[in-house]
């Protein structure tokens, strides 16, 4: 399994479809601030996108927007519109089927997918929190495969099926996966200090993949540099410059997010889970783990198991 998508896997990143905006002319939608990321698919028309502070931005048709801290934004059909709109002041709208919202005067022209993606609070070790405020993708920046994408999420939103519901929220995980993809591939100056941008380094990038590979085995910087085929004072330079942090404090950070699923979502006992992320006995994981989540093993699982059943 490729870092990535092992990553996306244990952080739990999971989308959601909100809505499909049909609008018309003269409108203003506000969207307020809330946990996660949340998306916005051009498929027809134009729209402006707005946050506080900030230079409106022109979307196309083909464009994607990304705003990863979830943070609070207008989507309008002009900047006039942007400008009145707000907390307490935007444009009535209406359902007009399951998922889709008509706003707007006239004939719609405008179509806008709209989705959130929700993280696993128990790891630390996430990807939405790497990226910068707005992630702006213009239609052809891509390769085919966004496109596809967003073709099938409007043929799906159009033609609604049995199970529908879940063919769409796959859909956005895809949509993701490859927005990320992009923006990588264009070789941002704001992905400059996101160690996204190290998977394809021959070195430090497959270094990582060593540790995801195998988190519980005994790595050393000497013994992950031999792997590689660099000295351990190439990875021990190079590791930290990329990353951000030293090998060592990197799968640290990683076992104590496998571990915390684990404690969370399972009964095996804790000599089980600590021979599972590297620990050879039960008091050097506790210390680990209690220092890096502020309590020990025990008293983890049974607090985060009573916040699931609050929340369920």
């Amino acid at each position: 399994m490729d870092v990535l998508t092992d990553v996306l896997a244990v952080t739990g990143v999971r989308g959601t479809l909100g809505a499909r905006i049909d609008a018309g002319e003269d409108w203003g939608w506000w969207v307020g601030e809330k946990p996660g990321a949340a998306i916005h698919a051009v498929t027809a028309g134009t729209a402006w996108l707005g946050r506080p502070g900030e230079a409106p931005v022109q979307l196309l048709p083909g464009d994607v927007v990304l705003l990863p801290g979830g943070a609070e934004h207008v989507l309008a059909s002009d900047p006039d519109a942007l400008a009145r709109t707000n907390e307490r002041v935007f444009d009535d709208w209406e359902p007009v089927g399951e998922g889709v919202v008509r706003i707007g005067t006239g004939p719609v022209g405008t179509h806008v997918l709209c989705a959130h993606y929700d993280h696993d609070p128990a790891a630390e070790t996430q990807v939405l929190e790497l990226l910068p405020e707005l992630l702006h993708l213009r239609a052809g920046q891509a390769d085919g495969g966004l496109e596809d994408t967003l073709r099938l999420l409007g043929r799906e939103l159009a033609h609604p099926q049995i199970a529908t519901t879940a063919v769409l929220d796959r859909l956005v995980d895809v949509l993701l996966v490859q927005v990320m993809r992009a923006w990588l591939a264009g070789e941002p100056a704001d992905a400059a200090r996101c160690w996204l941008r190290v998977l394809g380094d021959p070195v430090v990038g497959t270094a990582l993949q060593r540790l995801h590979d195998d988190p519980a085995h005994p790595w050393t910087t000497e013994a992950l540099a031999r792997e590689v085929a660099v000295s351990r004072a190439t990875l021990a330079r190079r590791f930290p410059e990329l990353v951000g942090e030293t090998p060592a404090a990197y799968l640290t950070r990683w076992r104590m997010d496998l571990a915390a699923r684990r404690l969370r979502d399972t009964d095996d006992p804790l000599e089980a889970v600590a021979q599972s992320v590297g620990y050879t006995s039960v008091y050097a994981f506790s210390r680990a783990f209690s220092r890096a989540r502020s309590q020990p093993p025990g008293r983890y699982r049974t607090a985060s198991r009573a916040r699931d059943q609050v929340g369920t």
